[in-house]
């Protein structure tokens, strides 16, 4: 979660001076879809998060086991 919060940071907070709070929501909020949709995450298999699901779903790759 701390590694989620400095990508926030560092790569759209510092980039952008918000005059208003809508205007910081739609950046923010496409970001994160951004994020979530086609950034390579190394914890799955230097995968978007979209491309993972997909191979999941087509078993071209195991999915990741969540250690408690």
């Amino acid at each position: 979660m701390e590694s989620y919060h400095s990508i926030i940071e560092t790569e759209c907070f510092q980039r952008h001076e918000f005059e208003s709070y809508p205007q910081a929501y739609e950046i923010v909020s496409q970001f994160i879809q951004d994020n979530n949709r086609m950034r390579i995450h190394g914890s799955i298999y230097d995968l978007s998060p979209y491309e993972y699901m997909k191979a999941v779903k087509h078993g071209t790759v195991k999915p990741k086991q969540i250690k408690v």
